[in-house]
């Protein structure tokens, strides 16, 4: 299907055929010199041009001299829309060697009784000649800018088709109904029952199969299909989506009411695969949480990462009177400093750099901020790099947790809420493992606190989720920087699925973890279906306008160190108990002594900071007896 922005290009770099624009001068040539007879007819003294002879010779000797003039000076090869100075001389020239031949026919063929009379009608001719070829040319100039004009405005201004007849659609169409950005130009529907129905005086165009909607696209000459809801963009993934995918059309997105501007230029994008892998909008209590948010201070390590930084970005809209924000990477700090100053201009940002591996930098935050909750983001997360790291691995997710709690104990925080990951189940690797002790730690030093073992009043949760789409570094921004990059598109292996969440709804849910009965428990989020990555794949090629093993090659690259093929389920019934929220359960686990976690610890520790790795993993492994290994050279250390 040809696309209306291609068929716009085809018309207007098209040309008029030259054999046209010679006939058309040769016709305007004949029409003025018929004029001019027929006007000189109604004076006396020019009776002899009423004679039959005379006015016959008159035309015919004016459309061949015409011809004979305008093939001779190429006037027919002037592009019209280019026409300049330079060409009027030519269409000068042209007609008045077109009266010389003409002077030459009349003596040669006509009787001619005045000759005065004819100088006059000749030089009218050639007058009112010039004037009617340029005079053409100019108006057809006039009306191809004008249409020019026109198609830009067309262009700015996208014509699509909203899906279904929701109130969303109804109140799309009323927003956009005056906008300079887009153009609704219909309603597009699966329903059958509404084929040739009115909606908000849109037509309703039904579609089942790809030949209607590239059926539509021609007669409507509309280039994208706006969604007002996730939810139904999601329904038509693999229908309505790809269609337009393959035919060349945008898929686009309305976001929240509450996001667009003025009138919506600039806010409607291009769907994405996140779009269309989320769930339905997570439900969350926000009354509750902004209460118990209200007035806080809060500190957020690893503010800058992905979770980190939209975690920062829903703090700041409930309340709080200060956001303090820990991190050692100095830019993405500054960005996000920038981005909430600007968002958020009333509330007190202060962005801290430093690293929670150092306890003193940590005790100055804690000491001149006074945190009321801490969020524990600050990790190392990649998988195959902490397989070669494993030290850092441990220094990071395991001590430097343990000192952001330690430093909540001293502080008197209220609540710390520390983000692990569902690789901390049944652990295959180092990173799985580092985060899977941290919770070992946090949990025991609040059970610890709970049962009157120590001294404190913060109470931990733990919060665990799978994979968040397009988080720094993950599988989204790798494949889209392949398929820009013209391929191939690396994947570990065909079979190879994870369970992936969008960075909001993961934040939503640990914002009511946090508020929760859930004090020093581990709780695990409802991640849904398990998404396999040779499909995310492909289905990104074919978002992106391209077709699989053509455009874009899919490469097989073998499972990397500690990676597994299948991600665990982090909620059966079997492994967790239920919440007052739907999507949140507390999980099963064996719970620790604290004597025993802070030793553990401080043993680990020591051997990181000596990067003893042997001894270290082999410790890791007794303490956490369901880390085995997959594909890794510590397989080696695995229990027999």
């Amino acid at each position: 299907m040809v696309s209306l922005e291609s068929r716009i290009r085809s018309f207007t770099s098209k040309y008029l055929d030259v054999k046209f624009v010679l006939a058309m001068d040769v016709v305007l040539s004949v029409v003025v010199s018929g004029l001019v007879v027929l006007v000189a007819s109604a004076f006396p003294s020019a009776g002899f041009v009423t004679h039959t002879h005379f006015w016959l010779t008159w035309l015919v000797s004016s459309c061949v001299s015409s011809a004979v003039m305008f093939l001779a000076m190429r006037t027919y090869a002037i592009i019209i829309r280019h026409t300049s100075f330079k060409d009027v001389i030519k269409f000068v020239l042209a007609l008045g060697g077109k009266v010389a031949m003409m002077v030459v026919s009349l003596l040669a063929f006509a009787q001619v009784d005045d000759f005065s009379v004819i100088v006059v009608m000749l030089a009218s001719d050639l007058l009112l000649s010039l004037f009617m070829l340029l005079g053409v040319r100019l108006f057809m100039i006039m009306v191809y800018d004008v249409y020019k004009s026109r198609i830009r405005e067309v262009q700015k201004c996208m014509r699509v088709l909203v899906y279904g007849t929701s109130d969303k659609s109804e109140s799309a169409i009323s927003r956009f109904r005056n906008s300079p950005h887009y153009n609704i130009v219909g309603v597009i529907s699966p329903n059958s029952s509404l084929k040739h129905a009115k909606f908000v005086d849109k037509s309703v165009f039904y579609f089942n199969e790809k030949k209607d909607l590239d059926r539509l696209a021609l007669n409507l000459s509309f280039s994208g299909v706006l969604f007002t809801k996730k939810a139904d963009a999601r329904v038509e993934n693999g229908r309505l989506v790809k269609y337009c995918s393959e035919l060349g059309l945008k898929v686009l997105i309305l976001p929240e009411v509450g996001e667009l501007g003025e009138d919506g230029g600039g806010v409607i994008r291009e769907v994405k695969i996140e779009d269309l892998l989320g769930r339905d909008e997570i439900q969350i209590s926000l009354p509750e949480i902004k209460a118990g948010f209200a007035g806080k201070t809060v500190l957020v390590t690893g503010a800058a990462g992905s979770i980190g930084s939209e975690l920062c970005r829903q703090l700041a809209g409930f309340g709080i009177s200060k956001l303090v924000l820990y991190d050692n990477a100095e830019t993405p700090v500054h960005h996000l400093r920038l981005e909430l100053e600007e968002s958020f201009p009333s509330l007190d940002f202060i962005p801290v750099i430093g690293d929670v591996r150092f306890p003193n930098r940590l005790d100055f935050a804690f000491r001149t901020y006074r945190p009321d909750v801490v969020f524990h983001a600050a990790a190392y997360k990649h998988v195959p790099l902490m397989e070669e790291n494993p030290c850092e691995a441990v220094l990071v997710n395991l001590v430097g947790t343990s000192y952001v709690a330690d430093k909540c104990i001293e502080y008197g925080v209220e609540k710390m809420v520390m983000i692990s990951t569902d690789k901390a189940v049944n652990p295959t690797n180092i990173m799985g493992c580092s985060k899977r002790l941290a919770e070992i730690y946090v949990q025991s030093l609040g059970l610890a606190i709970e049962q009157g073992r120590h001294e404190g009043k913060t109470r931990f949760v733990t919060t665990r989720f799978g994979n968040v789409l397009g988080s720094n570094g993950s599988v989204i921004p790798r494949f889209r920087d392949q398929i820009r990059k013209g391929g191939p598109v690396t994947v570990t292996h065909p079979d190879i699925n994870r369970f992936f969440m969008t960075i909001p709804e993961a934040c939503r849910l640990v914002m009511e973890a946090a508020i929760m009965d859930t004090a020093n428990r581990i709780c695990v989020f409802d991640m849904g279906e398990p998404v396999k990555i040779d499909t995310l794949a492909r289905r990104m090629i074919e978002l992106s306008g391209l077709e699989v093993d053509k455009d874009i090659k899919i490469e097989y690259t073998g499972l990397r160190p500690g990676e597994k093929l299948y991600e665990e389920v982090l909620s059966n019934v079997e492994n967790t108990e239920p919440t007052r929220h739907g999507r949140i359960r507390i999980a099963k686990v064996r719970t620790y002594d604290y004597s025993e976690a802070q030793e553990m610890v401080q043993s680990l520790g020591e051997l990181a900071r000596k990067v003893e790795i042997p001894q270290m993993v082999k410790m890791m492994k007794t303490v956490v007896p369901e880390f085995i290994s997959n594909n890794s050279k510590f397989s080696e250390y695995d229990a027999k």
